[in-house]
């Protein structure tokens, strides 16, 4: 039996590398402290989360307390709003353990797998094992890299955003402050207290609108950067791949009218030929 010596050699580097991707380098990518800035990212971002969260809660309950109807609407809203923090703050840790557990299943599982493959393809010489191996690899890759580079894309986004953050979580301390400030020792409004509130019930309506819209804004912008940004760069990564990769398949003519003549009730038409019983 004659041996191919470049085929064996190629399989040989496959086999190294295989074994390095899983002893050495799936450890490296799956240790978090390399991946420190993109985990400092996400615990700053699950901060001002955990501190919005807070001072909405807190800002509702306050102006929950003021005598009358008018301001319970904006109250109400803003104790709503806690569900969307929540949401935020579940795809943040969603997205600071998948930093290292993408690096584990890429170098651990995915590139072994395409070694694998691309090594019975050059064995056996089959075009379709080598595709598939540049495939599973380039889907690992996407993996790897989809919370790293969305983070950079999104910290762009945030640090346009970042004041306004602090002006809302500022806001909404003044507003909870001045109201607890009217209240007696038991938790009630002292009316006379209230009164020296700027424009009173109403001066605090107005500022309890606008800091309902600042809170707004702020899940909006969280919600772009934590949620929509990671899916449209997985999307344009996947979408790249796939153009890079991608394989032409075509299907013979006559094969729909095979398929559809297995179709129990198909009914042939006038141009399908009939065979004679």
């Amino acid at each position: 039996m004659k041996f191919d010596v470049k085929k064996i050699a190629a399989i040989s580097v496959l086999f190294v590398i295989l074994l390095l991707s899983m002893t050495v380098i799936s450890k490296i990518a799956s240790d978090p402290e390399n991946h420190t800035k993109t985990i400092e990212a996400l615990d700053e971002k699950k901060a001002d989360v955990l501190k919005l969260t807070a001072t909405s809660a807190a800002s509702a309950t306050a102006l929950a307390a003021i005598p009358g109807d008018a301001t319970t609407p904006v109250a109400n809203k803003l104790a709503d709003l806690t569900s969307y923090f929540l949401i935020i703050l579940m795809v943040v840790f969603l997205e600071k353990y998948l930093v290292t557990l993408t690096g584990y299943m890429t170098f651990f599982i995915l590139i072994p797998a395409a070694c694998v493959l691309l090594a019975i393809g050059i064995w056996m010489n089959k075009s379709f094992f080598k595709i598939l191996a540049a495939k599973v690899a380039a889907f690992g890759l996407v993996l790897f890299l989809i919370i790293p580079v969305s983070m950079n894309v999104s910290t762009l986004i945030e640090e346009t955003y970042e004041l306004s953050v602090e002006t809302t979580v500022k806001e909404a301390q003044d507003i909870t402050d001045e109201i607890n400030e009217s209240m007696d020792s038991e938790g009630n409004i002292i009316e006379k207290a209230l009164s020296k509130i700027k424009n009173g019930v109403s001066g605090l309506l107005e500022r309890g609108e606008t800091l309902l819209n600042q809170f707004i804004e702020a899940i909006a912008v969280m919600m772009v950067t934590s949620c929509l940004i990671p899916i449209v760069v997985l999307l344009f990564m996947f979408w790249f791949v796939r153009i890079l990769f991608g394989l032409q398949i075509n299907v013979p003519k006559d094969v729909p009218k095979k398929i559809s003549s297995k179709i129990p009730g198909h009914k042939h038409s006038s141009t399908e030929k009939v065979n004679p019983i």
